[in-house]
């Protein structure tokens, strides 16, 4: 646009003795103060209108006369204003562009804080003469009241029912040209990208207000989801008051105001604040919550979330703990008691989480999980039926050779006790005590005592833990007579539960997790169990030997009793077992034929091994003999080397060899005459024998 001003032109001048003077054509400016003056509103109206449909029809205006236009609107807009015409006023303001500041500044409502006193606008001076020099909207309405209508009116203005009708009339319809005139201006604005940021500001800022007191969601979710300025802190109060939370919400995750979107969400989903159009924020949170990775963030609603939904709370934090490495131990028990004081079950889970799947190594929270099992199961014994079935499991067990010799304790319990939730528990407590090797066995041993013909597996395996051999194997054999357990106690080198078994028992009831401590793979992941965690497969065998040595001393005590056991026991582990060592632990009254069978196998054994030993050493000593004979071959065609010593030193170097040799042999013949000389007895035959010997040789001679 051109901003080139130009001025008013003259055909006409007229000279005078000391002045020139011209006749210049009245400028629209001038025409439009005079009707206005002159309270011809209509017509400078007019005027304005012929002006505008004039520029209109140029391609390009000149900058003054649109200035010129702009100014004379104003003043048309500001006169309807004054005289509470509004929408005359809005339509007339708008078209002449006024800064809309100056309209909201009247209306203290929506004007909050959004101006400073410091505040400065550019506008006419001709125009801003005729602000009205009222505050507020309110002021104009009741004053342009009692201009018209006092003191006709009784009481007065204010109290008179009609005018009292009459300004709020008035006010709606003040409301109304607001609006009007912050629409047209945002359209026109966004479309032209006019007005400074600061405008743009009120503008939406002060249309969000009247569209939240209007109870207006549509329009309100049509400015958020357009490119908008509101001021958050402005509209906060009046999108509350008006509860369109979902809206407040809405701008809080624009804002990036995370804090106050999660605290609004709680308060949406604890009942203090209700909203139809947001019916589920729970899972509006939980989704919005699973995309951040903020781990104190989620930690701290995480937490929360367990008071409402357990479930996803624990995904929530476990999500926190996806791909990291394991927090500082301190940090981990802190947040497992905030979460035990919000939600137990939550905390169990968690507990199982850290242990399990992040393999913590630390021993306060494998106690923890060790003594939740244990609370656990012992829950389970407040019903009598499960108190009964598991007494008659181990009652049945331990009375029937077949059963016992056949399959171990554990084996037969999975197998033959019904599904249920108690035994669930009491499977997965048995994997863990077996798996795990950092809690304290002592505190669950004294938990179990007063139990002990209920849960004896259970005290075998923490008296193993303990290493307390002989009192494991002697609640397996003599309490259980579970002799598979007792055996693999001793292959395991102190394990009761068989890895095979463990895992077994893990796919049927869904404890692959805790069957995995016994294997030392984490169902899912790519790495293994930590070296302090991984369970040993197998024992040494001088440990095996010893064990055995044990658990055939436990048989043996049990008399005759435990005597069919104690002979599977020889006949089964025959080669990790000493035949001297049993013999001396056989009791005098044992009958020969318990015994036949180990002693047969044990002396077979014997004597293959003997007969194995002397196979070895003759084709050693056969090997040797060839080796020999061939060397013996090489040496020889190798010939013989003499060195021969110097002239110079013939005869020094003989005379010191010949001293060496004597001296050498004076020192065995000194030991000679040492050592003792004993007697020796020939025999008669061998000595007439040497005799006839002699003779013959004296004749050839």
């Amino acid at each position: 646009m051109n901003e080139r001003v130009s001025f008013p032109r003259s055909g006409i001048l007229v000279l005078g003795s000391n002045t020139v003077q011209s006749l210049v054509p009245a400028t629209l400016v001038s025409q439009a103060e005079s009707l206005l003056e002159n309270h011809r509103i209509s017509e400078a109206i007019d005027l304005a209108e012929q002006q505008r449909k004039r520029l209109q029809s140029k391609l390009t205006a000149e900058y003054d006369e649109t200035e010129e236009l702009h100014y004379v609107f104003q003043r048309i807009g500001l006169q309807c204003f004054s005289e509470t015409m509004f929408e005359d006023a809005g339509k007339y303001l708008l078209n002449g562009e006024l800064d809309p500041r100056i309209l909201v500044s009247y209306f203290p409502e929506y004007r909050g804080a959004l101006f400073a006193p410091d505040d400065a606008i550019d506008m006419f001076a001709g125009v801003a003469e005729y602000l009205p020099e009222e505050d507020t909207v309110a002021d104009l309405i009741a004053q342009n009241l009692v201009r018209n209508y006092s003191p006709h009116l009784k009481p007065n203005t204010r109290e008179a029912r009609p005018t009292v009708e009459l300004s709020d009339i008035l006010k709606d319809e003040a409301r109304g040209m607001l609006y009007t005139v912050l629409q047209g201006w945002r359209r026109k604005g966004r479309v032209e990208d006019k007005g400074l940021a600061v405008v743009r500001d009120v503008v939406d800022t002060v249309l969000t207000k009247m569209h939240a007191e209007n109870g207006d969601t549509p329009e309100l979710h049509k400015m958020l989801d357009s490119d908008n300025d509101v001021l958050l802190e402005e509209v906060e109060p009046i999108l509350i008051q008006s509860h369109q939370f979902n809206v407040l919400c809405k701008l809080y995750r624009q804002r990036g105001q995370e804090r106050k979107l999660l605290d609004a969400w709680a308060k949406l989903a604890e009942g203090e604040w209700a909203d139809e159009d947001l019916p589920d924020p729970l899972t509006t949170m939980f989704d919005y919550l699973s995309e951040k990775r903020d781990r104190a963030l989620i930690q701290r609603w995480g937490v929360w979330f367990s008071t409402k939904d357990p479930e996803r709370g624990l995904k929530l934090l476990i999500s926190r703990d996806a791909g990291k490495r394991a927090g500082k131990a301190e940090d981990e028990l802190a947040l497992l008691e905030r979460l035990r004081d919000a939600s137990p079950v939550a905390a169990a889970q968690y507990l199982q989480h850290l242990v399990l799947q992040r393999r913590s190594t630390n021993r306060e929270l494998h106690q923890q999980l060790a003594m939740a099992c244990i609370d656990q199961v012992l829950a389970c014994m407040v019903d009598d039926n499960v108190t009964k079935l598991w007494r008659a499991k181990v009652s049945s067990y331990s009375s029937s050779t077949s059963t016992s010799s056949s399959s171990s304790f554990l084996a037969y319990f999975n197998s033959t006790t019904p599904d249920s939730e108690s035994k669930r528990i009491r499977l997965k407590t048995i994997l863990f005590l077996q798996g795990s090797n950092l809690y304290d066995p002592e505190p669950v041993k004294q938990r179990l005592a007063d139990y002990a013909k209920v849960f004896p597996l259970e005290l075998a395996i923490v008296e193993g833990k303990l290493g307390h051999h002989r009192e494991a194997l002697s609640v397996l054999m003599q309490t259980l007579h579970d002799s598979r357990s007792a055996e693999s106690y001793c292959t395991l080198g102190g394990d009761v539960v068989t890895t095979r078994l463990a895992l077994s028992i893990g796919e049927k009831h869904d404890l692959l997790l805790f069957a995995s401590l016994l294997s030392g793979s984490v169902p899912g992941a790519k790495s293994r169990a930590p070296r302090m965690m991984a369970r040993q497969q197998s024992a040494d065998e001088d440990t095996r030997k010893k064990l055995l040595g044990i658990l055939l001393e436990v048989c043996m005590s049990g008399g005759e009793l435990m005597a069919e056991s104690t002979a599977r026991l020889l006949n089964s582990q025959a080669m990790n077992l000493d035949i001297v060592d049993v013999i001396s632990l056989v009791p005098p009254d044992w009958p020969l034929n318990l015994m036949s069978s180990f002693l047969t196998r044990s002396f077979r054994r014997s004597l293959h091994s003997m007969h194995e030993g002397q196979i070895v050493k003759n084709i050693s000593m056969a090997q040797n003999t060839e080796v020999a004979e061939r060397t013996w071959v090489v040496i020889r065609e190798q010939g013989a080397v003499i060195e021969e010593p110097a002239e110079d030193d013939e005869d020094g170097e003989a005379t010191g060899e010949k001293e060496k040799i004597g001296e050498i042999l004076n020192e065995k013949f000194g030991l000679h005459e040492e050592a003792p000389v004993d007697a020796i007895q020939v025999d008669e035959e061998k000595e007439r024998g040497t005799g006839d010997a002699t003779e013959v040789d004296e004749g050839i001679s």
